[in-house]
């Protein structure tokens, strides 16, 4: 396997400007099947996901679909990437309409060995401004894996819940916020590419997407919480169109774990601390 060196991208700094523009939110809305919020109003905690792309050339995505390496991402060297996790902080709310900003860092490089081969962890450190009030602080892990058939053994099963909710993602799903977010990965639409190139069983389901709608559950039950802070982290893939169960518990006060499922076990463990 080919190295680089890392300390030459670790520190690399990357500043996108954006606009929580009404008609992307209404789309979104729309995609979730809820209100939009109007101009002025709080945008909904990680909508701001599908924002801040990177507006990459056609001709510079790779055979993935995501913009090539080695210009502000480290070269991974054909890997197949993912979106492992993220923890986020909610320091105060974005509004639809505003304009802001998204300062990320590359913060750490890591080589790691598993069952699946070599790992390559590129974690990034996200700040979203809007004007000079810093609104969002997160903490974004990307994992590159070496091409291996991906991990479909059962997961954890599901321990007593006190909420769920169930959601059928299809592929008119997965399309849409591939559209939102702009994110050309194809194995969450290409089915000969998902299951042919990558070893897919199916369509994939978008990790942020996933978490986006168990903290959207975890809301719907619990209307008078204050977001303070979320963290989720992928353990297996889910695959269209099979259901995903979200649900989860209180632990000590302000605290809470959530989890998303599918018929074989836990797919993606999340946190909560709230108010």
């Amino acid at each position: 396997m080919k190295d680089f060196d890392r300390e030459n991208w670790l520190g690399r700094t990357q500043e996108r400007s954006d606009q929580f523009s009404a008609p992307l939110v209404r789309r979104i809305a729309a995609t979730f099947e809820v209100p939009a919020p109007a101009e002025g109003e709080e945008l909904p905690w990680l909508w701001h996901w599908c924002f801040f792309d990177d507006c990459a050339q056609q001709s510079g995505l790779g055979p993935d679909g995501h913009p090539t390496l080695g210009t502000f991402m480290p070269p991974a060297h054909d890997r197949n990437r993912m979106w492992a996790g993220s923890r986020v902080s909610f320091l105060n709310p974005l509004h639809v309409g505003a304009s802001a900003r998204r300062l990320t860092t590359i913060q750490h490089i890591e080589e790691k060995h598993g069952r699946t081969g070599s790992l390559l962890f590129v974690t990034l450190a996200h700040e979203v401004w809007e004007d000079d009030l810093l609104c969002v602080r997160e903490e974004q892990d990307i994992v590159y894996r070496q091409p291996s058939p991906p991990k479909t053994t059962p997961g954890d099963p599901v321990i007593e819940t006190q909420w769920g909710e169930s959601v059928v993602p299809d592929e008119l799903l997965l399309f849409r916020y591939s559209a939102l977010s702009f994110n050309a990965h194809r194995i969450h639409y290409d089915w000969p590419y998902v299951t042919e190139t990558e070893g897919y069983p199916g369509l994939v389901v978008h990790g942020p997407l996933v978490a986006t709608m168990n903290l959207a559950a975890f809301t719907r039950a619990n209307p008078l919480a204050r977001m303070k802070h979320f963290s989720f982290r992928g353990v297996r893939p889910l695959i269209a169109p099979a259901p995903i169960y979200f649900a989860g518990r209180h632990l000590e006060h302000g605290t809470a774990e959530l989890w998303a499922s599918d018929s074989n076990g836990i797919s993606q463990y999340a946190t909560i601390e709230f108010d």
